[in-house]
């Protein structure tokens, strides 16, 4: 989770004195003005005497601490501010997590449980619910003295699952109004910077010498902008802008545009202070601007900006740096450039893009940025593959813009840019206009995750992205796809330990691979079936599904696949003791396998015979299959298979009561391993069960 502030209307002001030279990531240094009494209120809440204590009880849970007060009012700057304060109190560290995405929408609780979890270096399993999630980071935070910011949370129920039992935690919510139902907690609520505050945060902008000079005008400036730091910000930047203007200039600008009644009591210094700094802009920067509102979770980059707007990525990158410097955007830091939409800012940039653009032309700009990120993301992927490979080549010819130099820095863009990534992933598939662009831009995240991290490092990532490819899948009555979906998930449930889930999905997944006549399908969901029913201990269905997927892979003329599920059903036939049959099962694998020409999987089937026979009770029969089985290895020149099949004939022949050909055996095996670790574990008869 991000610890970068998203509250425009932030006390804390940027170190940028002028935008001819000043940079962009200047403004993320920061600086906190005023909010003295707040903060003593705040450390004396701390101490507070709480109910439970009163009553005698021990506090059960982490104090709560709420800083209430409306977007831009500088409620994230006094928590973040706070926190600083408080860091020497807390060794284990503060933890952040914002509870309402850029759009306003609410973050759901999985969502917030899983950064916090990935903050706290604690593995999540992929698809666990909320309530497992949120159970998980109580328990981490259980044993640390740690402090936790949840910022800009809707009501209680967002902030209570994630509350430490834990008193030695604090715990630090912003909030746009009362969280009635969390126990023992008080607001501290927000108004206005004082005016000597907001003027200090007005010449940290513009420079002293302006506010000096004409020190009436500056606290009528205040006024104006009911001393929000929001709107204090952008004006300060509007005015940094342009140095030959006065203080008094832009407290008569803004007295000069219209009051907007539509707007609630209290937004509109805000509102105002917005309409004067997007009023001055040149018509493509204000277009750049309002369709920002689009840009997924709220974070921009050039490319973003670029392709929303139909512009050069560098003219896109020039106006991002110009934002930043008057306050309308955030610079994250990180290895990649890229800038926060401000949460008190997305919705009234939203607001003029449904205004002045049309629904066709918003939807079109959306398109253009999801194409262009697929465009980025099989660029991600590419980079990973050997040179000349056809995804070499293919790269080769994509504008330099969209090329990496190398894998780190692919990695490094994919890491910075995944919440924004999975967010249009998200946003895509909820659009529903747009399918198609969403099923690529899955599909090439899916592969660009699993190239740089791995499937089982990229699990959690990848299930919710199967999640959403189910989504289009079912909307469309895509059953392949759904299919595959299906498949995809149930296999991540399977490897979490949720085995009732994978076989739901699985059987659902095989109900869609024969709707679609998907014959590839319908086979993987009956072996996965057997799979599950195997896992759970129940041989006699395992070894049905397993036939039912054997015999469609050998209608199929699929012999390599046929060769495994042999190999599957004479193993569930050994757990369930049924000798025979296994045997009779592996004959079929270690034939298969020979017409194959796959040697050394050959002479693994027949150390499975001998196994089998070994369990049946048949020694002599076992030692002559373990001989046939050395000789295959042998032929394979597999010699780390050859060195596990002699200790297997050396256990059968003490068994047989031959000791010294059994030292014979162990001495070859031991020649032949030359001090390596064997690949292979023949498991002997004393280890089964």
């Amino acid at each position: 989770m991000t610890d970068q502030a998203v509250d425009i209307g932030s006390a804390a002001a940027v170190t940028a004195t002028a935008p001819a030279t000043a940079s962009a990531h200047d403004w993320a240094a920061g600086q906190f003005f005023g909010r003295k009494r707040e903060l003593k209120g705040l450390r004396a809440d701390i101490q507070r005497t709480g109910l439970d204590t009163l009553t005698g009880r021990k506090a059960p849970r982490a104090r709560v601490l709420l800083i209430a007060g409306r977007p831009g009012s500088g409620r994230t700057a006094l928590a973040e501010e706070l926190a600083r304060e408080l860091s020497g109190d807390y060794p284990e560290g503060a933890y952040r997590a914002r509870l309402t995405a850029s759009g306003g929408q609410r973050v759901p609780t999985e969502e917030t449980a899983r950064g916090l979890l990935d903050d706290l270096g604690v593995a999540a399993p992929a698809g666990a619910d909320a309530d497992t999630l949120a159970a998980m980071v109580r328990e981490a935070l259980a044993v640390r003295r740690a402090l936790l910011v949840l910022d800009d949370a809707v009501d209680a129920e967002q902030v209570d699952p994630l509350l430490p039992d834990n008193p030695a935690c604090l715990v630090v919510a912003t909030s746009q109004g009362p969280l009635t139902g969390i126990v023992d907690v008080r607001p501290c609520t927000l108004g206005g910077l004082d005016t000597a505050s907001a003027v200090a945060l007005l010449a940290h902008y513009t420079g002293r010498v302006r506010i000096t000079v004409d020190p009436t005008a500056a606290d009528a400036l205040a006024e104006e902008c009911g001393g929000q730091p929001a709107a204090l910000v952008l004006v300060a930047g509007w005015l940094a802008a342009r140095p030959k203007l006065s203080v008094a200039d832009a407290v008569l600008h803004l007295n000069e545009l219209p009051a907007d009644p539509g707007q609630p009591q209290g937004e509109g210094p805000l509102v105002r202070a917005l309409r004067l700094v997007y009023g001055s802009l040149p018509q493509p920067a204000a277009r750049i601007l309002r369709l920002l509102a689009l840009a997924p979770a709220g974070l921009a980059d050039a490319h973003t900006a670029s392709a929303l707007a139909g512009c050069s990525v560098s003219a896109a990158q020039t106006t991002l740096d110009d934002f930043a410097v008057q306050g309308l955007l955030h610079p994250v830091h990180g290895p990649v450039p890229q800038y926060l939409v401000p949460g008190c800012l997305a919705p009234l940039l939203l607001a003029l893009t449904k205004a002045q653009d049309r629904e066709s032309e918003r939807q079109l700009a959306r398109a253009r940025m999801l194409e262009r990120t697929v465009r980025q993301l099989h660029s991600c992927r590419a980079v990973t593959e050997p040179e000349g490979s056809p995804a070499r080549k293919k790269l080769a010819g994509l504008p330099r813009s969209l090329r990496f130099s190398g894998r780190r820095e692919a990695a490094e863009w994919l890491r910075a840019r995944q919440p924004a990534l999975l967010a249009a992933a998200r946003a895509a598939v909820e659009d529903g206009g747009l399918d198609t662009l969403a099923r690529r831009l899955v599909a090439a995240l899916v592969r660009a995750l699993v190239a740089h991290r791995g499937t089982e490092d990229a699990a959690p990532e990848l299930y919710g992205l199967h999640r959403l490819v189910l989504d289009v899948a079912e909307r469309r009555d895509l059953h392949r796809e759904k299919a595959a979906a299906l498949l995809n998930l149930a296999d991540l449930d399977a490897g979490t330990g949720r085995t009732t889930e994978a076989l739901a999905r699985y059987r659902a997944a095989l109900d869609a691979a024969r709707t679609a006549q998907d014959p590839y399908a319908t086979a993987r969901a009956m072996e996965s079936v057997g799979g599950t029913y195997q896992e759970m201990g129940d041989f006699p269905r395992a070894a049905d599904w397993y036939g039912r997927a054997l015999a469609q892979r050998l209608a199929r003329g699929e012999h390599e696949d046929g060769a495994r599920l042999y190999g599957r059903l004479g193993a569930v036939h050994t757990y369930a003791g049924r000798y025979g049959e296994a045997l009779r099962e592996w004959r079929a694998a270690a034939a298969a396998l020979r017409r194959l020409g796959d040697l050394p999987g050959h002479a693994r089937a027949l150390s499975e015979m001998a196994r089998v026979q070994e369990y049946a009770g048949r020694p002599e029969e076992c030692l002559r299959t373990c001989q046939e089985a050395v000789e295959w290895a042998r032929r394979a020149d597999d010699v780390r298979l050859q060195a596990a099949l002699q200790l297997r004939l050396a256990d059968t022949l003490d068994r047989l009561g031959d000791p010294a050909s059994a030292r014979l055996y162990r001495g070859a095996a031991e020649r032949l391993m030359e001090d390596e670790v064997p690949a292979y574990e023949i498991r002997s008869a004393s280890a089964r069960g």
